[in-house]
């Protein structure tokens, strides 16, 4: 669920680590914050990934990126699930369920989905997430599952909320890669795109909340075009809530 540029810069980079070999890592902070909308946090099914300590129960599938002088500059991670044969239009939200589902039930996972990659604002353009998204991969390869799949948050998509998601996502450059930064490194390290997850995350809250996580002030009825998001949110002043439902776009990477 974040963005990546595509060019590299020189100098010292990042150890990557997996909790596994950085416990004392799961719950520190990034300096600065990943550029991720702040309304994002209130998706109802994100909150389990606190609850549920998600990155201390699968600490093989969660990473930190540290800096030469021990910064966290990055976070990434994934949960492992069972295949149910196709990838749900719920995407995010529904990945972590199933997810949980599978714990509680003790079935065996063949897959890895992907929660999310950030790094922090002045890592971008390093190269950083996509060593992430690679690092993740051999994490998944290590653990035998079959694939990794991700509900990806094309980076910027934002700037054109009106535009749906499978148009945006079929949009290439002259090379045939992904037009979109995050797609393209996803195309990059083998995935492919499958499908639109057209409700992926839903934020849904009061009109003072909304005024609250946005600064705007939600006062007239029907579509309001927030900041990273990456669709309009619909507005209902009779019944007092505003309501953002995200897409995000299906990646498939197999693992041979």
């Amino acid at each position: 669920m974040t963005d990546v540029r595509g060019r590299l810069r020189s100098g010292p980079v990042p150890a990557i680590k997996t909790l596994v070999e950085r416990p004392d890592l799961a719950d520190a902070p990034m300096g600065t914050d990943a550029d991720v909308p702040a309304f994002v946090g209130h998706d109802p099914a994100g909150r389990f990934v606190g609850y549920w300590g998600i990155a201390e129960r699968f600490p093989e599938f969660s990473l930190v990126a540290v800096d030469p002088d021990g910064a966290v500059v990055g976070k990434g991670g994934g949960v492992p699930f069972t295949g149910r044969g196709t990838l749900p239009d719920r995407g995010w939200d529904e990945l972590l369920a199933w997810a949980l589902d599978d714990v509680r039930r003790g079935a065996p996972p063949d897959s890895l989905g992907l929660l999310g990659i950030a790094v922090r604002p002045d890592q971008r353009g390093t190269g950083l997430a996509a060593r992430m998204l690679r690092a993740l991969k051999e994490a998944a390869r290590a653990a035998d599952l079959a694939e990794v799949v991700a509900p990806v948050r094309p980076t910027m998509k934002d700037r054109e909320p009106d535009v749906p998601m499978r148009e945006y996502a079929r949009r290439t450059r002259p090379d045939g890669l992904p037009a979109d930064p995050w797609l393209r490194t996803h195309a990059r390290a083998g995935g492919t795109i499958v499908s639109v997850a057209p409700a992926s995350m839903v934020v849904a809250g009061s009109l003072a909340e909304w005024r609250a996580w946005t600064g705007l002030p939600f006062d007239a009825d029907g579509p309001v075009h927030v900041p990273g998001a990456l669709a309009p949110v619909l507005c209902s002043l009779a019944h007092d809530h505003a309501v953002y439902v995200e897409p995000n776009v299906w990646v498939r990477h197999p693992l041979p």
